[in-house]
Formats: C-alpha cells, sequence, structure tokens
C-alpha cells in the first residue's frame, strides 16, 4: 500500500430517509450506542470501509442500524466536510437519502445503535454531530421535488 506524506480524513456516509404513508413526513434516526454522542439521536451512518463503494456502504449502514434492506432507492445528497463535524477527527461524509413506506419497512435497531424509530421530520430530538444541518438541507431538497 503507497504511503502519501499528507494527513487523510475519515470517510463515512450518512442516510437521511424520509417516511411517508402517515400524517406528517417522519425521518428515521437511530440513538446512538457508542461515543461520541452516545445516547443521543443521529442519522444512521458510519465509516465506509476500503474495499467499499460508497453506496454499498451506506445500504451497508443502514441496514445494519435499522434493519432497513438493500432495496431503499438511495440518492446522494450533499457531501459534508466542516472541519470539526466530528470529535473524533476530521471526518467528510457523503450523504444519501431515499422515502419510503414505512408501512413496508419494518424496523429493528442493530450494530452500533440502542434504537430506530421515525420521528417527525419537522420535531426531532438534539442531533448528533451535523445531523441537523444534514437534515435541513435534505428537507429543502426533498420539499423542492414534491
Amino acid at each position: 500500500m503507497p504511503t502519501y506524506k499528507y494527513p487523510r480524513p475519515a470517510l463515512t456516509v450518512d442516510c437521511v430517509i424520509f417516511g411517508v404513508g402517515e400524517d406528517d413526513l417522519k425521518v428515521l434516526l437511530i440513538q446512538r450506542d457508542l461515543e461520541p454522542f452516545a445516547g443521543q439521536w443521529a442519522l444512521p451512518g458510519g465509516f465506509v470501509n476500503m474495499e467499499e463503494d460508497l453506496q454499498d456502504a451506506a445500504l451497508r449502514e443502514l441496514h445494519e442500524e435499522t434493519g432497513l434492506q438493500e432495496n431503499v432507492p438511495l440518492q446522494q445528497l450533499f457531501t459534508f466536510g466542516d472541519v470539526g463535524r466530528d470529535p473524533r477527527g476530521r471526518t467528510v461524509s457523503v450523504v444519501y437519502y431515499a422515502s419510503v413506506k414505512i408501512s413496508e419497512h419494518p424496523l429493528r435497531a442493530g450494530s452500533d445503535a440502542q434504537a430506530a424509530d421515525w420521528f417527525p421530520a419537522q420535531d426531532t430530538p438534539t442531533l448528533a454531530f451535523d445531523h441537523a444541518k444534514i437534515l435541513r438541507l435534505a428537507l429543502e431538497v426533498y420539499s423542492s421535488r414534491q
């Protein structure tokens, strides 16, 4: 493996999954089991493995943390890379989003998630990392396409 003299940031993926089929638009959140932000709610996501494509990593993390299957129609939303967005170090996240029918996607928390649940997209608990900023952009994009 080649070495580089320049430090490299970690690469993560995050998923904004909107749930439709009820009175109001929902968003899927997980309750983190690990630090940083243990016990707080966040978007499903995690680190990309060296051998993974980005979308494959997003689908894997989504399945591991929430039980959602691979048939979720993810679309790339944006890349977030603000310095300091992750207290563990320099981290860049590629964010995906999708909308699904809640009734067709039962949840099962797993991996590093204590819980997984649907929340009103406009009324979430305080979110870990910069996930409130990510959710705001996803809501703007979602609303503009409806």
